[in-house]
Formats: structure tokens, sequence, C-alpha cells
């Protein structure tokens, strides 16, 4: 049998701790970075910051690099913004379905992800004002294996992902974005 991808005992812990003390549940990400030059960025990841109290330990550890297409005028040295935004629901999915499967007591043996990112750069490009900035949609196969799961079962946990996961609900719903010159 392989190792379950979540430990509902620990998902539980986190819960009870949050419970009793509700601001140890404001975290704040952080990524800073630069351009390197035509169209690509090369963002660290900063701190971590729960309850107002960094975690430096993340400061740096990992290096994000994107860029476009050489298609799209890019000089292909990294993922496109498109392709991080899409890994991030992939990794959100991931972890949601690892936790709400734990919860359920639904062991999962397999869990792959497909994702698109649909864009009209008629719009972005500006030759086309009835068109929007953005992507026109996302789509998200997802194929999970359990050996102590029924299809139903499965079913049940795909069709719950969207209003379980973080980042679905930051894509699907408007949030605040601040954008100011420092």
């Amino acid at each position: 049998m392989s190792k379950p991808y979540a430990d509902i005992g620990a998902i539980r812990a986190t819960q009870e701790a949050v419970g009793k003390q509700p601001a140890l549940g404001n975290v704040t990400f952080n990524v800073q970075g630069k351009s390197s030059g035509g169209l690509a960025f090369v963002g660290i990841t900063g701190p971590l910051v729960q309850n107002g109290k960094a975690d430096d330990s993340r400061r740096g550890k990992f290096t994000l690099i994107s860029d476009e297409p050489a298609s799209l005028l890019g000089g292909d040295t990294g993922v496109s913004p498109a392709e991080y935004l899409l890994q991030g629901l992939a990794g959100c999915y991931t972890v949601t379905l690892a936790s709400m499967a734990a919860h359920k007591g639904i062991e999962l043996d397999t869990i792959e992800l497909s994702l698109d990112f649909d864009i009209d750069l008629n719009g972005f490009l500006g030759l086309n004002q009835q068109v929007r900035k953005g992507a026109q949609g996302i789509s998200v196969d997802v194929k999970l294996e359990s050996g102590s799961a029924t299809r139903a079962q499965l079913e049940e946990l795909v069709r719950e992902l969207p209003l379980n996961s973080p980042i679905h609900d930051t894509l699907a719903n408007p949030v605040n974005v601040k954008t100011r010159l420092a």
C-alpha cells in the first residue's frame, strides 16, 4: 500500500491550533524579484508571514524564472506567467484533494492533473476592446486512482474541489489587487 498523500492527524492538529488561535490563519506569501531583460522576470521567495511573524527560512530558498515563449516574443528562458498560474492552481488542487481525501478516509494512489489556459491575444494586444485581456477559460482534467474508494467517491472529491481550493477561489472571485509605484 502506498503512503497517503496527506496526514489527517496533522491536518486536524492544524485545524485545532487555528481554531484556538484564529490569527494563526492569517498568512502572507511573498515573492520578490526583477526583470532580467526582455520579457523575463526572476523572482525569489520571500519570508512567509503568519500571525504577523516573519519566517525567514523561505527567503531566497526558491528561484522562479518567468518568460514568454519565443513565438510570443519572449526569450523562452523560463515558464510563462500563464503556466505559473496553472502550476499554482495544480499545486493547490493537489493539496486540497489530498486533504479532502484524508479527511474522508480515502487513500489516493494517484493524483494527476492536466490544465489548459485559453487566452485570446486580441484583448492583451489592444486589437479588440470587446475581448478581455486575461484568460477566456481554464480547464482542469483530474485523474484520481484509489484502491479504497469508489468511482462515486472520487467524483464527489472532484465536485467539491473548486469549493475548497484557495487558489480556485482566488481565480474565480474578485480579489483586491493593489499595484503601486514603490
